[in-house]
């Protein structure tokens, strides 16, 4: 199963951490509009993510609700017929909510970085180690701490959970 190590954070001062990111990245920033409905499960979360051009990801992780680094699996499945999609799942399992947030994704060597502006909830930062097969959890752990000191991330910023989460405890 593929794998990630990730870190969530509240973005204290947004702006610095996009200049920081846009410094060390290897590529330009992409913009993404991005719509996550997730859906209830008995474990792990699964959400459908509807892009730009009527594009889906339906993708299911599991990851421990901890601050600081942790490890995600995931499974991801692409459609071009998202709206079913969603349709045929909420009636299976139900709509637990819906996160839309406008993503601002940066590229340093093999992290994914994420800056997020949420709908209601505000701006985070959100960095996806993207882990090889040979590369152990503590590699990835220190990947990303590293990147966070060089964002400018502390640790008191760190977040547990998704942002369905937060949304729900609001």
């Amino acid at each position: 199963m593929p794998s990630n190590i990730e870190i969530k954070a509240r973005a204290r001062d947004f702006e610095e951490i996009r200049r920081r990111a846009e410094s060390l990245s290897d590529t330009s920033v992409e913009v993404i509009l991005q719509e996550d409905t997730f859906f209830y499960t008995e474990r792990g979360r699964l959400k459908l993510r509807i892009l730009v051009l009527n594009r889906g990801q339906l993708i299911y992780y599991t990851r421990p609700d901890q601050e600081g680094p942790k490890r995600s699996e995931y499974h991801i499945y692409e459609t071009a017929d998202p709206e079913n999609l969603k349709r045929v799942l909420g009636h299976a399992y139900g709509i637990r909510g819906v996160v839309r947030k406008t993503r601002y994704l940066y590229l340093v060597g093999q992290t994914r970085v994420h800056l997020d502006d949420v709908e209601g909830l505000g701006q985070f930062m959100e960095l996806e180690v993207v882990m090889g097969e040979e590369q152990s959890d503590a590699e990835g752990q220190s990947i990303a701490e590293d990147l966070m000191s060089r964002l400018g991330v502390e640790r008191g910023d760190l977040l547990e959970g998704a942002y369905m989460d937060l949304l729900e405890s609001r």
